[in-house]
């Protein structure tokens, strides 16, 4: 039987990788998280994806779709899904802040934008998700974004070209502005009568920050372990459903159990000495704070840079969690995080009244492939294959 085929990008960005579509290639929105589960080789069990494009890690499940805006303050819209490995969940409650970085040179590439010669260009992207604007800053060469470069990023081998991430008024991504729940500090009551102090924050995508202390987990354990210690993950991830509860985002802890991808969770914790996941030593003057992220049930290898910037707007507010673990006179505007993968550096613009301004990273991307995307006609049911009648078909 003839497979499906749709044209698609397969590119990195940042610490994740992404299959990318052009928003006009996709037949409508009702019928995309079959197609993406097919993409990807979802729902796999084995937690490996080996059918699809996808990776077997929730930073290596995920799709982009990128297509022109209409939007006065946007050259495009780019809508992020997260794929769930073993599961047919595909969420877009929130953004991936990786691949931000690759949406503004796959536009520039793509003729969504025309930049005005070779140099630094800015590509304006408006992120469906969230509804907030992200400014992408980087250099293009013979009319196409530039991929090398002297960046180095941790979790990513070599270097490339820097992609200045700038998300504008990051806070309140849900409607509920930078402090959901109505304060920088909250004791949460947990279903067993146990109580955590925690950050909710709401600035590029809702977080909830507990110190490693009060989650009795070390504040530089490995992901790896983190995964393996399915005590220590039930807690988190009960914690995080409290919050969910906390900042609004779900009416009780039943419903926010379906919502994987918001709020995302994190122990944080003073900095120290520690191993990176390739066996690099990292000492702790080297570093401002340590944090340790869960994305979609796993313990990230790296950060989500969402969550980062997250925490770079939480650590800006006196009186939060992770403020109370910085040394003082730290820079906001420059905070050094301590992930598995090494020590990546946010920051946040304030105003005089301490609201953030802007959120800010630096990563890397590279395309590493396009062409078409091959799709299992068993993968869809009979109603979505009579909708697809535009795919075109292998021989």
């Amino acid at each position: 039987m003839s497979q499906l085929r749709l044209p698609a990008a397969f590119i990195r960005g940042g610490t994740s990788k992404a299959v990318v579509f052009r928003h006009h290639d996709l037949p409508p929105r009702e019928l995309w998280p079959e197609i993406f589960c097919a993409a990807l080789g979802s729902p796999d069990p084995s937690m490996r994806q080996l059918d699809g494009m996808g990776g077997g890690l929730s930073s290596l499940s995920k799709i982009c779709i990128v297509g022109p805006s209409d939007r006065p303050d946007a050259d495009v819209d780019y809508t992020f899904a997260q794929v769930g490995v073993n599961s047919t969940v595909v969420d877009f409650n929130s953004n991936c802040g990786n691949m931000s970085s690759a949406i503004g040179p796959f536009a520039v590439d793509e003729g969504f934008v025309t930049p005005q010669g070779d140099g630094p260009t800015v590509v304006r992207i408006h992120n469906t998700n969230s509804g907030k604007i992200i400014h992408a800053r980087f250099v293009v060469e013979d009319g196409v974004a530039a991929v090398d470069g002297d960046t180095v990023i941790p979790g990513v081998s070599g270097s490339g070209a820097t992609v200045e991430l700038a998300f504008q008024n990051p806070a309140g991504t849900r409607g509920r502005g930078l402090t959901p729940s109505g304060s920088l500090c909250d004791e949460l009551v947990l279903p067993d009568d146990s109580k955590v102090v925690v950050t909710c924050i709401d600035a590029a995508t809702p977080a909830v920050f507990v110190s490693a202390q009060a989650a009795g987990i070390s504040g530089t354990i490995d992901p790896m372990t983190l995964d393996a210690d399915k005590g220590a993950m039930q807690r988190l991830e009960v914690i995080r459903r409290a919050a969910s509860v906390a900042m609004g985002i779900t009416p009780n802890i039943e419903e926010a159990a379906k919502i994987m991808s918001i709020p995302k969770i994190a122990i944080v914790s003073g900095p120290a000495d520690y191993s990176c996941l390739d066996g690099t030593k990292v000492v702790a003057s080297r570093c401002d704070i340590a944090i340790r992220m869960i994305s979609a049930g796993q313990a990230h290898r790296a950060v989500p840079i969402t969550g980062a910037l997250a925490l770079a707007a939480a650590a800006s507010q006196a009186g939060s969690v992770p403020h109370g673990l910085l040394a003082a006179g730290t820079s906001i505007e420059a905070l050094r995080l301590a992930t598995p993968s090494g020590v990546i550096i946010v920051g946040c613009d304030l105003d005089d009244t301490g609201a953030v301004l802007s959120a800010n990273v630096v990563r890397t991307q590279r395309r590493l492939m396009d062409g078409q995307i091959y799709l299992r006609r068993s993968a869809f049911s009979s109603d979505t294959l009579n909708e697809l009648t535009d795919l075109k078909e292998t021989a």
